[in-house]
């Protein structure tokens, strides 16, 4: 046992040394290592923009029912399959039927496409049955109308210029003074490519005002930034070049940016605070960066690993579509360590001792006492009052928490429909265009197939009627159309067309009652199989995998935290907080967003056109995200209490010494990432806007009600028994040093 405990110590040592031995070399040769880059920068890209792939929602669920009844409409009647997305037409000055020839050649134009399976002309198209609301091609008073296009690939994914080809073919319809709109996928390609300069910009404003009010030097606040902005664009440009390998989503970029941004600011402010205090201890600029390295430097390495295992436990949603948003966050997750262990160093050995050289206050470094004086700052006096009435402050941010996951209870998991976008889309205009000629149903048909090919052509007539019966009953269904043979007579096919909009619970109500109960009783006592498809259905079928799945996420990514916790800090009751408390804050960060969005509690404000669902897919994001960056706080926090209590073994001052060098830097370092993540609320995209508003709010309860009042009134509740461990959970765990005191502490020993 000794020699093993040896062996682990050279480890941690060695560890800690190549760690201060790249900060020094990095701040010794600052030249090369600035130099090498920006050279890799370049380098990046122009291979990314030579070789780099396109960002794409094309993505399909190949175990979900409604991709596999895509599958058979496709292998028995190709022209009804595919991908189907409208073209809408109004006119308010003549009736539609009187542009009967620029409909036809509309039509024949879009057919010669590339990549069209069919377009249906609605003048010649067979309406709605009397007596049942019309729901298309042609409305009542003949002035709206729309064309279905049908396409053999997801129209999303064609690229701009493809739109010359559609804007082409309907430029006769306009010249006769119709208004066209594109609607469904065919809009999505349309939209305004995303422009985040805007909110970066945002967010680099608010980052340069935080630095200088909390630190007051000019330079100590460029330099976070200057880094995490290389760091990202370095990211982005290898998010490209595996953008040729795998569909990443379209929000991916933004996504990237996000996350990017937020954490390449705190690593760098985590070096460059702790390297300034080594510069007012006496250090040289070459050692400063070093030892910096070697403490922050371990707790922005161990911090960054959480993030990206954090990340990386999306895979267990065994969707790809959300593993790869995982893997495109992690990327800049990554470039942002590299370049705080890195850069960072080099460009603090490029100022050198001029760092606080332009100031717009007096610059303070980690403790408002100074270097080297009893701890009496405003910090340290909070603490104390903390550790006074522990109670009280657990409380009081158990109540501003729970309050705030109220309205989490009454979540609504779906997507967020073409209605809720800017009037400035065209997929907006021909969502509101359908709307209003042919109910909110009509954005969002639900395509019935039943596969009859192993029943008994004696018995297929008694099936279609059931079957016709069954659908002509189901609740919630504003109409429903025949069911129509295929040509080879093997499929029946039917439309379903909801009372309310695509993106209302009743809409996911009634498709999975047709997929349970209506199409298993329509085809029971026989062979057949019936399948709900199309877009509405498939993305139905996506939120069902996505909520079944979000446990098994929150479940593994708590586990791997609080293992992680349990390694850097060995106390099984220090891990169990940290998974607790920052369970409870993501929860209360999901409050925010139901409230904002699906309750309209602010929505209009924000750009966001009524209530809305909360997109299927940002919880599971939210969550493994937040719970990653909010190791970044709870290791820099727990490592300077857990460094002071194996000094000191005074558990409530530990606390209180942790506090007052680390709040100041915790706290700017949360409202630099909050107005990162707060400033892409300006998107035009709605997904963006909630996980910007989500994560930034995540964010702020996490640094200030949790870290700043929960955990210090919980630690001082624990007392020395928050740092107790079962001898053979510790003999079984293995040990990461979060900061590199103790292996610096043995170096020098040595």
């Amino acid at each position: 046992m000794p020699h093993s405990r040896t062996g682990q110590g050279d480890t941690k040592a060695s560890r800690g040394g190549v760690l201060r031995r790249l900060g020094e070399w990095c701040a010794r040769h600052f030249v090369i290592v600035i130099i090498a880059w920006l050279v890799a920068l370049v380098a990046l890209q122009v291979v990314s923009r030579e070789f780099g792939g396109s960002y794409s929602d094309n993505f399909s669920l190949p175990q979900a029912q409604a991709q596999k009844g895509l599958d058979v409409l496709k292998a028995h009647d190709p022209q009804a399959g595919g991908y189907s997305s409208q073209i809408v037409m109004r006119d308010d000055q003549q009736p539609l039927t009187a542009l009967s020839s620029q409909m036809s050649t509309t039509v024949a134009d879009l057919e010669k496409l590339p990549h069209v399976l069919s377009a249906q002309n609605p003048l010649s198209a067979p309406g709605t049955p009397s007596g049942q609301q019309n729901v298309g091609p042609l409305s009542d008073d003949k002035k709206t109308a729309y064309i279905t296009v049908r396409f053999d690939v997801q129209p999303s994914t064609l690229g701009d210029d493809y739109l010359d080809g559609v804007d082409t073919a309907v430029q006769p319809l306009r010249s006769a003074g119709a208004e066209v709109e594109y609607g469904g996928p065919l809009g999505e390609l349309a939209r305004p490519s995303a422009d985040d300069r805007v909110s970066e910009l945002i967010g680099f404003g608010v980052a340069v005002i935080v630095l200088l009010v909390g630190f007051g030097s000019v330079i100590a606040a460029v330099v976070p930034l200057l880094s995490a902005l290389i760091s990202v664009v370095g990211g982005l440009a290898i998010l490209g070049l595996l953008a040729a390998a795998f569909t990443f989503a379209t929000v991916s970029p933004t996504l990237a940016t996000m996350i990017g941004l937020g954490v390449g600011i705190d690593y760098a402010l985590f070096m460059l605070t702790r390297h300034r205090q080594n510069l007012i201890d006496g250090m040289d600029p070459v050692r400063a960066a070093g030892q910096a390295a070697s403490t922050s430097g371990h707790a922005v390495l161990v911090s960054g690993c959480t993030v990206i295992i954090a990340l990386a436990g999306l895979s267990a949603s065994g969707v790809s579509f959300i593993a790869l948003l995982g893997l495109a966050a992690a990327v800049t997750v990554v470039s942002a360590v590299v370049g705080a262990l890195t850069l960072v160093p080099a460009l603090l050995g490029l100022i050198g001792r001029h760092i606080d050289r332009f100031h717009v206050r007096p610059p303070v470094a980690e403790t408002e006492a100074g270097a080297g004086a009893t701890p009496q700052g405003t910090w340290h006096r909070y603490a104390q009052r903390v550790e006074r009435r522990p109670l009280s402050f657990l409380s009081a941010g158990v109540a501003v928490v729970v309050i705030l996951a109220i309205p989490l209870f009454s979540i609504q998991l779906g997507h967020i429909g073409d209605g809720a976008d800017p009037t400035s889309f065209t997929d907006r205009r021909a969502y509101d265009l359908m709307a209003d000629a042919f109910g909110p149903g009509s954005n969002g048909p639900l395509t019935v197939v039943i596969d009859q090919t192993n029943v008994p052509q004696s018995q297929r007539s008694a099936l279609a009627s059931k079957a016709q019966q069954s659908l002509d009953g189901v609740q919630g269904a504003a109409v429903v159309t025949p069911l129509t043979p295929t040509q080879d007579g093997d499929l029946l096919i039917g439309t379903v067309y909801s009372a309310k909009s695509p993106q209302n619970a009743a809409t996911t109500d009634l498709t999975n009652r047709l997929v349970d109960d209506t199409l298993p009783d329509a085809v029971q006592g026989t062979d057949a199989k019936g399948y709900v498809t199309g877009t509405t259905a498939t993305q139905v079928d996506f939120r069902d995998i996505v909520a079944s799945q979000l446990p098994v996420i929150i479940a593994v990514v708590v586990g791997l935290a609080f293992l992680i916790i349990l390694a850097v800090f060995r106390g099984l009751l220090v891990a169990v907080k940290a998974a607790v408390l920052n369970v409870l804050s993501i929860a209360a960060s999901y409050g925010v967003v139901v409230a904002v969005f699906q309750w309209g509690w602010g929505g209009p404000a924000l750009g966001v056109h009524g209530k809305v669902p909360i997109e299927s897919y940002v919880p599971m994001m939210m969550f493994a995200i937040v719970f990653g960056l909010s190791m970044d706080y709870e290791i820099f926090l727990l490592s300077r209490v857990h460094e002071a209590w194996l000094r000191t073994k005074d558990a409530e001052g530990s606390v209180a010494h942790a506090l007052e060098i680390t709040a100041r830097v915790i706290t700017c370092a949360a409202l630099i990432m909050v107005s990162v993540f707060a400033a892409f609320i300006v998107s035009d995209n709605i997904v963006v806007k909630m996980l910007g508003l989500g994560l930034a709010v995540s964010v702020l309860i996490d640094a200030t009600v949790v870290r700043l009042l929960m955990v210090p009134a919980v630690m001082t509740l624990l007392g020395r028994h928050a740092w107790w461990m079962p001898r053979w959970l510790d003999r079984v765990v293995p040990h990461i040093d979060a900061e590199g005191e103790r292996t610096e502490a043995r170096s020098a020993s040595r």
